[in-house]
C-alpha cells in the first residue's frame, strides 16, 4: 500500500511540475475565503486516482476534491476497508504564486487505522515515507524528531486561520505566547510539508487551529513514527478528521500544549462539530 501511495504522489507531482511553467493560465476556482481550488489541482487528483483505482481498484479515496464527505462529521475512525486520504496539492495559494513550497500528500487507512503515508515536496522532489511500526523516511533514510528540550532554542510551525478569521481573536495571543519563550516561528503555508519537516527534527513543534483529514492524515504517521506525539488543543490523540492540531518532539509538544492553554485554547467551532 505504501508503494501505491508512493507511485501516486509521484504522478501528481509531475502534474504540478508540468502545469508550474503556465500558471498565469490557470482558471482560480475559489471555494471559501482565501481557498481555491484550480485546474492544476483537478489534473493532479486525476494522475492520483488513475494510479490508485489500477492498483487497488477496491479502495475508498477521501480528499478535499476527492468524496470529501466520506468522513463524515467523526473523521475517518469509522471508516472500514482500505482508504487512501489524499491532497493531490497542498499549498495551492504559493503553488499559484510560484512560491516553491507545495506538496503532494497521500496516506493510507485500514479498518481506519493509519498504516502508511507519503509527502512528496512537488520542486524538490523530497519524499517523506512512514508505515505503521516501521519508521520514517526521507527518500529511504530514517528520520527522528529533534531532541531539543529548551523552548529558547525551538523553531516552531504554525498555520494562520487564514480562511476563518473569526478565530484571529483566538490565535493572535497563542502567537504572541509561542513567539517570545521560542528561537522562531514559521508559517510557510502547507501543512503536510510542516509536519514532513517536524518529523525530520527541522521543526521543533507545530499548531494550527484547524485541518482537515487531508491535510494532515499522511503528516501525522510521519510524526508519530519519527518519535513525536500529535493531539489537538485539549490534548487528546489527534483523529484524522477536522481538528486543531499540536505536534512536536515529547518535550516541546508538553511545553506547546501549556503554552497555548496558558494563552487561552478557545478552541474552534469546527473542533466540536467538524463541517
Amino acid at each position: 500500500m505504501l508503494a501505491v501511495a508512493v507511485e501516486a504522489a509521484a504522478a501528481s507531482a509531475a502534474v504540478l511540475r508540468a502545469k508550474a511553467s503556465g500558471l498565469t493560465q490557470l482558471r482560480w476556482e475559489e471555494k471559501g475565503p482565501a481557498d481555491y481550488v484550480t485546474d492544476a489541482d483537478r489534473a493532479s487528483e486525476t494522475s492520483l486516482q488513475a494510479v490508485i483505482r489500477d492498483r487497488l481498484p477496491d479502495a475508498r479515496i477521501l480528499g478535499e476534491e476527492l468524496s470529501p464527505r466520506l468522513a463524515g462529521r467523526r473523521g475517518t475512525a469509522a471508516l472500514q476497508g482500505v482508504v487512501f486520504v489524499a491532497d493531490p496539492l497542498d499549498g495551492t495559494t504559493n503553488y499559484l504564486h510560484g512560491y516553491p513550497e507545495y506538496a503532494v500528500s497521500i496516506a493510507v487507512l485500514v479498518d481506519g487505522v493509519l498504516t502508511a503515508g507519503v509527502v512528496r515536496h512537488g520542486v524538490t522532489e523530497e519524499t517523506y515515507t512512514a508505515t505503521r511500526g516501521g519508521g520514517t523516511y526521507r527518500d529511504g533514510r530514517p528520520l527522528s524528531v529533534s531532541t531539543i528540550v529548551e523552548p529558547a532554542r525551538a523553531l516552531i510551525g504554525t498555520g494562520f486561520p487564514f480562511s476563518h478569521m473569526e478565530w484571529l481573536d483566538t490565535y493572535q495571543p497563542q502567537f504572541a505566547a509561542v513567539a517570545r519563550h521560542t528561537a522562531g516561528m514559521r508559517r510557510a503555508g502547507s501543512a503536510a510539508l510542516d509536519l514532513a519537516r517536524l518529523a525530520a527534527g527541522q521543526f521543533d513543534g507545530f499548531w494550527e487551529l484547524m485541518l482537515a483529514p487531508w491535510d494532515i492524515a499522511a503528516g501525522v504517521l510521519l510524526v508519530r513514527e519519527a518519535g513525536g506525539i500529535v493531539t489537538n488543543l485539549a490534548g487528546e490523540p489527534a483523529p484524522i478528521a477536522h481538528t486543531s492540531l499540536v505536534a512536536g518532539n515529547p518535550t516541546i509538544h508538553h511545553w506547546l500544549l501549556d503554552t497555548l492553554a496558558s494563552a487561552g485554547r478557545g478552541a474552534p467551532p469546527a473542533d466540536r462539530q467538524a463541517p
